[in-house]
């Protein structure tokens, strides 16, 4: 994706970490078929789930985001097995970051009281990443790349937030 589509991103509606998605992730692709190239379509839908983490990504705005989460991930699989002294090595996963930042995140996330509080910081901090990630980007294939991330973050909390929390998180713990 190396092209600029002005319009499509000019007319998205703004996203901030906490609110209701404007609309699902079916709705954003429609929305960007008929204004991106079937390629970067095929990117963009890389973003609806996680099957971008099991890729060589070629984009480099995909590929470092994978970069980021998959070495979040890596670090809270180091951590959480740590405490259930089991062996985490099986679930790392190759390929991901590896630095001091994310694993101070994973260590703020496993020490936080509440699973839900826990979860939320960590999608904030998914999200202050994407920021970064998007920092330059503004008319360009990152900032819908990023859109596309972003919007996926809102609709995971709107499924949280329609949940009975209290019924799923009481069926995790037992």
């Amino acid at each position: 994706m190396a092209e600029f589509y002005t319009y499509l991103v000019s007319s998205l509606p703004m996203l901030q970490f906490g609110m209701r998605a404007p609309f699902d992730m079916g709705r954003f692709i429609d929305l960007c078929r008929d204004m991106v190239p079937q390629d970067d379509l095929e990117t963009l839908r890389l973003c609806a789930d996680d099957s971008y983490l099991e890729k060589t990504m070629r984009d480099p705005t995909l590929a470092r985001w994978q970069a980021f989460e998959t070495g979040l991930r890596n670090e809270l699989v180091r951590i959480r097995s740590g405490r259930k002294r089991i062996d985490g090595l099986k679930y790392l996963r190759a390929g991901g970051d590896a630095g001091q930042d994310l694993y101070h995140i994973a260590l703020a996330s496993h020490r936080m009281p509440s699973i839900l509080e826990s979860e939320r910081f960590l999608d904030l901090q998914r999200w202050l990443e994407l920021d970064r990630i998007a920092s330059g980007h503004y008319f360009d294939s990152a900032a819908v790349i990023v859109y596309a991330l972003k919007l996926r973050i809102l609709l995971r909390w709107d499924t949280i937030e329609r949940a009975d929390t209290q019924a799923l998180l009481e069926r995790i713990l037992i």
